[in-house]
């Protein structure tokens, strides 16, 4: 037949289109245009096409060959559409029925020799395909292990285009290697028995843990600061299927699966650079608009060091993100959104030479230049910072101490049990986490003692706390009870929280 049909799928952000690629191939000069708003990658696609026929022992037809994509109206990007491309081309010259390939999608890129090459994307591709109800997919071999992680749809993974078109020919799969759950799943080294003392700042990262508190750590350099913000996520719960599987997809689109481990239930920890520009921070691309470390970071931690020496702008473009757990960013070529809801540590020296603190350490910095310095960090985005932690150098006798403290396990089953009773009171509501409680439902349902409500009022009156600081306070007091197993916040668990608040050492 001269005219054929097949099926594959475009991504935008983490949201699937099918895309009907039709061929036809008519008499006339021999010609090849392709219509449906391809990019660059996809315009060279014939190239790539035609030598990967020809290599491995098919023809290329020598007359007009018309390729539509479908929506028209979609624009479609990268290279993934060369295997089906030539699926429809094979189709087309009869090398290849018709029914063989309906309800098939087909994703790959291919080499000149023929060889299906790894491609970007291929889980939420592969997700979304389940939710339009295909059945069946022909992947590259070198995405198997992402493939396998959805197991309700039928993935045939080819090394080569002559594999992909044995397999419709004949039904069957040449030397395809199995793949182990056991392969997808990534652990950690890190503990926090690793770090000497800190005990003010572990009780803080514990109730960061538990509510999803933002946090700040300022200290000297080599106190700890980084080590706690590595250990965070060996104290968060695990993440459950769904969540690790939308993990994975993000990771996907962005080409480093392969770095975190596929369907890992350990929560992301992405710390970039204080270099980083706000397009690397919360995504972008003129082309292929790729998630950011905001995005990356998703259900997980994301970490800046050396925060004050960051790029003007850069931190602040964190607040919108902070607010509503998403980013969208917006081109000429369409909006995406991508998921963002993380948990933020920032990690900062007290002063430009940062040997300041309160013990002495030679610091010579005045006091105009250590306020300047910290002035690098925004008012409205410290106001989004939950909690504030200072850490001092461990002392001589914690260093010779032998008792390292409690572990990450301890740690996280503590954190898992507050979690769940905070999840009981939540059971009606759309959130889950303390720091999610809206300000209504502060002033209503989720009161604090009579007694830790007054306390908070006279703050408030005071205007030591701001309104904004209020809702924090009594946010954090919710996650510190859950931590203590009150049902409901004390004053003693009030105080508590609003020295995390404030910085205070907590007593």
């Amino acid at each position: 037949m001269a005219l054929a049909r097949i099926r594959t799928l475009t991504l935008v952000g983490l949201e699937g289109h099918l895309v009907d690629i039709e061929v036809d191939i008519a008499e006339g000069l021999p010609s090849y245009t392709l219509l449906g708003l391809p990019d660059t990658a996809l315009t060279e696609s014939r190239d790539r096409v035609r030598s990967a026929l020809v290599n491995s022992g098919f023809t290329w037809p020598n007359r007009r060959v018309i390729v539509s994509l479908s929506p028209a109206w979609l624009p479609k990007k990268g290279s993934n559409f060369d295997l089906p491309i030539a699926i429809a081309l094979l189709v087309a010259t009869g090398e290849i029925t018709q029914e063989s390939c309906d309800e098939i999608i087909f994703v790959g890129e291919l080499g000149l020799d023929g060889s299906l090459r790894f491609v970007r994307g291929v889980l939420p591709t592969l997700l979304a395909a389940t939710k339009e109800g295909i059945t069946q997919s022909i992947i590259p071999r070198a995405n198997k292990e992402e493939a396998a992680l959805v197991r309700s749809i039928r993935s045939v993974s080819a090394s080569s285009l002559s594999g992909a078109v044995h397999f419709l020919v004949t039904g069957e799969i040449s030397d395809e290697p199995s793949v182990s759950d056991t392969e997808f799943f990534q652990e950690t080294h890190l503990d926090l028995l690793d770090v000497v003392g800190q005990k003010s700042a572990r009780f803080a990262s514990e109730i960061s843990a538990i509510g999803g508190h933002h946090i700040l750590f300022i200290g000297p350099p080599g106190t700890g600061k980084t080590m706690l913000a590595e250990r965070i996520p060996t104290i968060l719960p695990p993440l459950s299927h769904e969540r690790a599987l939308e993990v994975s997809a993000i990771h996907s689109v962005a080409g480093i699966l392969g770095e975190r481990g596929a369907l890992s239930p350990l929560p992301p920890f992405i710390s970039p650079h204080h270099t980083t520009t706000s397009p690397a921070m919360v995504g972008g691309g003129s082309h292929v608009v790729r998630p950011g470390a905001v995005s990356l970071a998703h259900e997980g931690i994301l970490f800046i060091d050396e925060a004050p020496e960051c790029a003007p702008g850069v931190l602040d473009s964190l607040r919108q993100p902070l607010e509503s757990g998403e980013v969208t960013i917006s081109r000429a070529s369409g909006s995406v959104t991508y998921p963002a809801n993380f948990l933020l540590v920032l990690a900062a020296n007290p002063c430009p030479c940062g040997k300041y603190s309160g013990r002495g350490r030679g610091c010579t910095c005045s006091s105009v230049q250590i306020r300047r310095y910290l002035q690098k960090l925004s008012g409205p985005l410290l106001d989004r910072i939950d909690i504030r932690t200072f850490v001092e150098a461990p002392t001589r006798t914690e260093m010779a101490s032998e008792n390292y403290g409690e572990s990450s396990a301890q740690v996280r089953e503590r954190v898992i049990q507050a979690r769940a009773a905070s999840a009981e009171r939540f059971a009606n509501d759309p959130w889950l986490l303390n720091s999610r409680i809206p300000p209504r439902e502060l002033r209503g349902r989720f009161t604090a003692q009579r007694q830790a409500m007054s306390f908070l009022h006279s703050e408030l009156d005071s205007e030591r706390l701001s309104a904004r600081g209020f809702h924090k306070v009594l946010r954090l007091a919710w996650s510190v009870a859950d931590q203590k197993g009150h049902t409901i916040p004390t004053l003693d668990d009030a105080h508590v929280a609003y020295q995390l608040r404030e910085g205070m050492e907590i007593l």
